[in-house]
């Protein structure tokens, strides 16, 4: 499976003849979405960031809230979460997806805004690949995210939504996310390709360089 990150929450989750992309956003925030075609788009929260399904061509099969769904192979599970640390009151809620593709799980966190309970630990379950957000505001700081990667325990953690060139979102970059996670020299990919039977022992980070 190959995985592709386009900044902010959206990346492309690719397999033997399914796709999946996640939150793609408007072009108002400052970055350029390629022309993408899917299988599926899921969407966590309906914020411009995240909604622009129109960009994605295929007639994907839109997924925009929890529940379980199957489609051409690809399971999805969606579980309710916050996207902020006060139970919704400020920003309301949001979706965190798992994906089972290609003999792998990814979770997607969407807008992720509060640690997560025992409760949602356990209904997210075993995760090989975590996309996790990192730049706070509006979502988890990266002192916040790292305790939810310790809570999840993934094999593989690809930081995401926190400042790159181009976005107009205030927000942070990865770097304290980095500290937290005691990683100096973070390994740098344009794309990650990835199988079951190569997954790592350790936990390993891995900052996708985002594609415009």
């Amino acid at each position: 499976m190959e995985i592709t990150w386009y900044g902010q929450s959206c990346f492309r989750l690719r397999g033997r003849g399914v796709s999946v992309v996640t939150d793609p956003y408007s072009p108002s925030m400052g970055l350029k979405l390629p022309r993408l075609t899917s299988t599926i788009v899921t969407v966590s929260h309906d914020h411009e960031d995240h909604n622009n399904v129109d960009a994605v061509k295929g007639s994907p099969f839109v997924i925009s809230g929890p529940g379980e769904y199957e489609v051409e192979g690809v399971f999805v599970i969606g579980v309710s979460t916050w996207h902020d640390d006060r139970g919704g009151r400020e920003l309301g809620r949001n979706t965190a997806y798992l994906i089972e593709l290609e003999d792998l799980t990814i979770c997607h966190l969407g807008d992720l805004g509060h640690v997560l309970s025992q409760e949602q630990v356990e209904q997210l379950g075993h995760i090989d690949v975590l996309l996790v957000p990192v730049g706070g505001r509006s979502t988890l700081t990266g002192t916040r995210a790292a305790e939810v990667v310790g809570l999840l325990e993934p094999t593989i953690v690809i930081p995401m939504h926190y400042k790159v060139r181009g976005l107009k979102a205030q927000i942070e970059t990865a770097n304290r996310f980095l500290r937290e996670m005691a990683v100096e020299e973070p390994e740098r990919l344009e794309t990650l390709t990835i199988t079951a039977s190569s997954l790592p022992e350790e936990t390993r980070v891995v900052l996708l360089e985002p594609k415009q």
